[in-house]
This record gives C-alpha cells, sequence and structure tokens, in this order.
C-alpha cells in the first residue's frame, strides 16, 4: 500500500503468530503506524499538550460532509481555491484532489498551504479531510495543521475519495480508540443522501446521543 514518502517504516506488516495445523486457529499480529493508510490526526499529534486521539469527540465523525472537487489545481490548495465553494460555518469538508487517482506515494502530493488553512479556519468549519497522507508538505513548522488544530478543526488524511463525485454526503468517519495516542487508522463511509435519508439520519443520531 502506499505509505508516506515510501519509508518501510511506515510500511504495515502482518504476521501469522498461529496456524493450523500446527495450532487449533490461525491468528495473525498487525504492527503499524497510527498514521498508515486513511486516518485521524490528534491535536497530540503536534502539541504535546493537545488532546490525544481517544479524547475526540466522536460525534464530530458522524456527520454530514461535503466532497469538493479541487482535482484541477495543481501544486497546493490556497485560499483562492477555496473561496469560490462557499464554505460555510460547522461543515465538514473533504478535499478531493489529483492525489486519488495515484496508487503510489508522490512526493509532490497536493497539500493544504498555509492560506487555505488560514481561510479553513477563519470560515470555523469541524473538519477537514485530504485524500493525500499529509494535509501539509514541506512546511518545516507544520502551520497548516498547527492552524487548524489551534481551532479545534479535525484533521482526516489518506482519503480515497476516487470514485466519489462532489457533493453532500453523511459521513462515518470512526478511529480506533486507543489511548493517549496521536491519531489513529480509520474507517471513512460516505452514504449518499437526499432529503428524507438526511431527516432520518438526523432522527436516530439524536436518539444515540441522548
Amino acid at each position: 500500500m502506499m505509505v508516506y514518502k515510501n519509508l518501510e517504516e511506515k510500511r504495515p506488516r502482518i504476521s501469522l503468530v498461529k496456524k493450523i495445523p500446527e495450532d487449533t486457529s490461525n491468528e495473525s499480529c498487525v504492527t503499524m503506524n497510527v498514521h498508515t493508510g486513511t486516518h485521524i490526526d490528534a491535536p497530540y499529534h503536534m502539541d504535546s499538550d493537545g488532546k490525544t486521539i481517544d479524547q475526540l469527540d466522536i460525534t464530530k465523525l458522524l456527520t454530514v460532509a461535503r466532497v469538493l472537487d479541487l482535482t484541477g489545481v495543481p501544486g497546493k490548495i490556497t485560499r483562492d481555491d477555496l473561496t469560490a465553494h462557499r464554505i460555510q460555518e460547522n461543515e465538514f469538508i473533504l478535499l478531493k484532489t489529483a492525489n486519488s487517482f495515484t496508487e503510489l506515494f508522490s512526493a509532490e502530493f497536493i497539500y493544504v498551504a498555509q492560506s487555505g488553512a488560514e481561510y479553513l479556519a477563519q470560515q470555523n468549519i469541524s473538519g477537514v479531510g485530504i485524500d493525500g497522507l499529509g494535509i501539509e508538505r514541506a512546511q518545516p513548522n507544520h502551520q497548516s495543521h498547527k492552524v487548524l488544530m489551534q481551532k479545534g478543526i479535525i484533521i482526516m488524511e489518506g482519503l480515497r475519495l476516487k470514485d466519489v463525485p462532489a457533493g453532500t454526503y453523511f459521513m462515518c468517519a470512526l478511529p480506533l480508540r486507543i489511548l493517549g495516542v496521536d491519531g489513529s487508522p480509520a474507517r471513512v463511509v460516505l452514504i449518499e443522501m437526499n432529503k428524507e435519508k438526511s431527516s432520518n439520519i438526523f432522527e436516530s443520531l439524536e436518539d444515540l446521543y441522548e
């Protein structure tokens, strides 16, 4: 699978620790970085005093999300690339870029420039996801991460959006609840919505949260 900078230490390893017929069952062990594949960053990733993945409000990850088509944007996503999409307060925004159309890691992957991150923070969105393995690239002080995290904006990376058209979806993005760590792999599912479906979803969620 694609891993950040093609580093071998980032690549997940699966080993069989029990095997039939020598053992009575098959049992496997997985060793992996918590930022492998589709994953969610916790604030602790960039701030030793920040929240860890188990402290994130999971209700923010069961929500309506909007996919923006930015596949024509080269290099980096700036403020100017985002303003035309009329991003609203509390939206969860997913950025579909040219990253979605390759199975290989590219050092020139599309990322969110600091100006783009500042715009998203000013719009007070609830979260942002991107189809690259990083929301930033070649930023020594990790400014895109920090600008977003300082506003409590959830960051998802490594999404798979190749076959997902731009539009509004109901999103289930559930990280593993690992205590005290800086991120977690997540299975992110987008459900197509219409008015009837969205009403039913919100009613059931209200029951769940109560």
